[in-house]
């Protein structure tokens, strides 16, 4: 079952958040240092987990600097499209994929242009952004159009039907909610060397306790500094509309990371985001219930008692 409701006054040493800063805390203190495929390196540990009640509208959004959950929805509701290039998300200023395709382009094109230069082209030129902009069928494509191949009696394949998790979730907790395979699952094993990154977040799976929806994340890669703020936000949102679609209450939102890490280059945000208190209890509020899990936009969600610290900026691996 979902743990119990947080109290509004719970701040300090007892506030959700101290979790996510005690595993940053850890890693910085106890983590092995490794080399990766960046090439900054990284000080890791293996097998982590966070819990988060959901309850009472209550979300993982962290405090101790500003984490842009607008961004951060923005990016959900493109994997909900199955879409897999930038350009919708640049042409909503959102910036978090810029770098694959850039680094990408620039490799095989040898133009170095600079990041913001290319980004502006994606926007402005729609067959230069068909081109260079698609990152491979990374997240929502797996999500919502997994790829079937039927056998022929002439002893080859052709392609089949796509099959949409998401929906498929959905109908499977509505008819079945005792079921253990409610699972949406972005490793596909064969398509790995086509994405510009194979899925960090790569195996969901939902639970329902009573009246309650709870979710499973497992994670295999996580940069704790940067990315896991954005992927507390995007598992426990996803567990929210969904919860929503399935006329079940929000419970628990469980994340579960393999190798979880930190880099070494990010020592100034570690120092400066560990020494900060967290504070205020924000609580998201779905203003509209849209017709299916597909049809949600950015206006249906608004964040209540927010006030984080300020941003804290720091350089992306690529």
């Amino acid at each position: 079952m979902a743990t119990a409701s947080i109290p509004s006054e719970l701040v300090g040493p007892g506030h959700p958040e101290r979790q996510y800063l005690d595993l940053m805390r850890r890693i910085r203190e106890e983590g092995s240092e490794r080399v990766d495929r960046t090439g900054i390196g990284t000080r890791s540990i293996f097998g982590t987990m966070l819990r988060y009640d959901l309850s009472d509208g209550m979300m993982p959004l962290i405090t101790t600097k500003r984490v842009y959950w607008k961004t951060a929805t923005r990016e959900m509701l493109w994997f909900l499209t199955g879409e897999t290039n930038i350009r919708p998300l640049v042409l909503q200023g959102v910036k978090i994929w810029n770098e694959w395709p850039h680094a990408n382009y620039v490799r095989q094109t040898g133009d170095a242009i600079s990041l913001g230069d290319f980004v502006q082209r994606i926007a402005d030129d729609e067959d230069f952004a068909a081109r260079w902009g698609d990152l491979g069928p990374v997240y929502g494509k797996q999500w919502v159009d997994w790829p079937t191949y039927r056998y022929r009696k002439d002893g080859l394949y052709e392609k089949g039907e796509g099959i949409n998790q998401v929906a498929e979730v959905i109908a499977s907790l509505r008819a079945n909610p005792g079921s253990r395979r409610h699972i949406i699952e972005g490793w596909n094993v064969a398509e790995l060397d086509r994405m510009a990154l194979p899925p960090c977040h790569k195996t969901y799976q939902f639970h329902v306790a009573g009246n309650r929806l709870n979710c499973a994340l497992y994670q295999r890669s996580c940069d704790v500094a940067l990315g896991l703020p954005f992927n507390l936000w995007g598992g426990a949102l996803l567990t929210r509309m969904i919860a929503q679609q399935v006329d079940l209450e929000p419970g628990e939102f469980v994340w579960m990371g393999g190798d979880t890490h930190l880099y070494l280059n990010h020592e100034e945000l570690i120092a400066e985001q560990l020494g900060r208190e967290p504070q205020g209890l924000p609580r998201l509020e779905i203003k509209r219930r849209p017709d299916s899990i597909f049809g949600y936009r950015i206006e249906d969600f608004e964040v209540h008692d927010y006030q984080p610290h300020p941003p804290i900026k720091a350089p992306v691996a690529v």
